[in-house]
């Protein structure tokens, strides 16, 4: 999913707004505290849509992982999914175009409703009819039909071999659903969301300007779940920051009891410096991330159309002094679409391009006959460090005298992805977070048919034969295949990896179980975050 940096409000304390038993209440932010027993979490990456079939950013699912399940799910550290409201789940037969689960007994929602086979397959097929282009629906695609078979069996149908798709239902886009609550054909409104995961939704406060953005989510333990990730903390707020520099204010004045991987890379490294210096309250816990930012070319643009200029910045671009210069070093270069720490990762870029070199890009530039200095813009919206980077950028094209690069931000993330959707951008940045630990899922939504950012590129030889072949085997590494993706991207150049990024989560010092929850799969598991007890 594209990371979401939406605008959104300082949460604070709310009016409550009653509705039904097992159900949020909508509230409207003003002044005061939470509650000194919840465990507080900010984070700017901020959303609009909570129901999982309109949900498709890094801000929702974060909330979706935490109060849905799915059948299947990702335990701490693990990049194989494995049984979560499902019993058991597995192909039957030997093409991996049938998927059989059985649910465990005694699932319930939150409301007290029963969970049965019915509301699974209402779930799946709601998404698929609903396929709100800002969803996940594309996720589910390759189902054909799903069936209950009684109250506890499920089977899918495919209409083509699809061996990622147990990876694919363990996302928020297996979100199982109450088929007595959610309307089959739209959307439900964020504070009627009734889920059967760990948490349940208590309260969602919107920021100010009844944009219905929310600005602080309210969780409480769910009496009524029943699985095997007990929640350590009965209550959990998430509150949205406008930026980083607000978040580490609200970190520092004790308003939150953790912060997610939004944090200015300097003032985390600030952090860690003054934890191993012995100084301070706060900690930090580092671990690997699979979540990576790309620079996008609309390959219909008369500048950026062109594969030269393309492979030009791609011989330009010094990930290496991003990484150091920019972020602190709380990221790592990417040469590839798949990261490191992902069946299938290669070197595709540096191997192409090698170290950046100013004679090289020259040259194949002179060869295509591309006067030069290029003059083209750079657009990009909200991120951490998001100006910092892309000045970086500009210098590192310009200092080879072959570009002349306008900077321009669009601080609107609505906007940004509207724009881009229309081709407005020549080139532009955005980060990417997994749907699920899969190579598949850093290729298929990202250079397939223009991908998620819309850059009007595609690769027969990708979309018609590689991604369809490697879904097919049931073995993910598929080393082959996704080397020769990687390989033609890194020719072509529809974009350009740049970094992958390092999870880095500050904390108060009595904070716990942050480390267990901080992978590659991107899902962070409230359940497991705790606190020392008192002396």
């Amino acid at each position: 999913m594209s990371s979401a940096n939406r605008l959104a409000a300082l949460g604070c304390a709310a009016v409550v707004a009653t509705t039904a038993a097992g159900c949020a209440s909508a509230t409207k932010v003003v002044t005061g505290g939470d509650s000194p027993s919840a465990l507080t979490m900010g984070t700017v990456n901020v959303t609009s849509v909570l129901d999982p079939a309109g949900a498709y950013d890094a801000g929702s699912w974060l909330v979706l992982n935490n109060t849905f399940q799915s059948l299947l799910s990702f335990p701490p550290g693990a990049t194989v999914p494995q049984p979560d409201a499902a019993q058991s789940c597995g192909f039957t037969g030997g093409d991996a175009k049938t998927y059989a689960c059985t649910l465990r007994s005694g699932l319930k929602f939150s409301n007290g409703n029963s969970l049965s086979a019915a509301d699974v397959v209402f779930s799946i097929q709601r998404m698929l009819k609903i396929n709100d282009p800002s969803g996940p629906a594309s996720l589910l695609s390759t189902i054909k039909t799903v069936e209950a078979k009684g109250d506890s069996q499920v089977v899918f149908h495919l209409n083509a071999p699809d061996a990622v798709l147990p990876a694919k239902l363990a996302s928020a886009a297996g979100s199982i659903v109450d088929h007595t609550v959610f309307p089959a054909d739209g959307l439900l409104a964020n504070d009627k969301l009734v889920g059967s995961g760990p948490y349940k939704i208590d309260q969602i406060a919107d920021m100010d300007g009844g944009n219905h953005v929310p600005g602080k989510i309210s969780l409480s333990a769910n009496s009524e779940y029943k699985g095997d990730n007990k929640p350590q903390t009965n209550k959990v707020v998430l509150r949205y920051f406008n930026t980083p520099d607000e978040l580490k204010g609200a970190l520092e004045q004790g308003q939150v009891d953790l912060a997610d991987n939004s944090l200015e890379p300097a003032a985390g490294a600030q952090i860690k410096a003054d934890e191993l210096a012995g100084k301070g309250d706060l900690k930090v816990a580092e671990g690997e991330s699979a979540e990576t930012r790309y620079l996008v070319f609309n390959t219909k643009d008369a500048v950026t159309g062109n594969p030269a200029v393309r492979q030009a910045i791609a011989q330009l671009l010094d990930r290496k002094t991003l990484a150091r210069s920019v972020y602190a070093g709380t990221v790592q270069p990417l040469y590839s679409l798949v990261p490191t720490g992902i069946t299938g990762h290669n070197t595709a870029f540096f191997d192409k391009y090698g170290d950046p070199d100013a004679g090289k890009a020259k040259k194949i530039l002179s060869n295509a006959k591309v006067q030069t200095p290029v003059q083209m813009t750079l657009t990009w919206s909200r991120a951490r460090a998001g100006a910092a980077e892309m000045n970086e950028i500009k210098k590192e094209l310009e200092a080879s005298g072959l570009f002349q690069v306008t900077v321009k931000q669009e601080p609107d993330w609505k906007k940004y992805q509207a724009g881009w959707k229309a081709g407005s951008y020549q080139a532009y940045t955005v980060g990417w977070t997994p749907d699920y630990a899969d190579p598949d899922d850093f290729i298929s939504p990202i250079v397939v048919d223009g991908g998620a950012f819309h850059n009007a590129w595609d690769d027969p030889r990708i979309s018609g034969k590689l991604v369809p072949d490697s879904i097919k085997l049931t073995d993910r590494s598929a080393g082959g295949a996704y080397a020769q993706i990687q390989n033609i991207v890194a020719d072509a150049v529809p974009v350009i990896p740049i970094f992958q990024g390092k999870s880095f989560y500050a904390s108060r010092n009595d904070v716990t179980g942050v480390e267990s929850t901080v992978d590659t799969t991107g899902i962070f598991r409230f359940w497991e975050i705790g606190r020392t007890a008192k002396k």
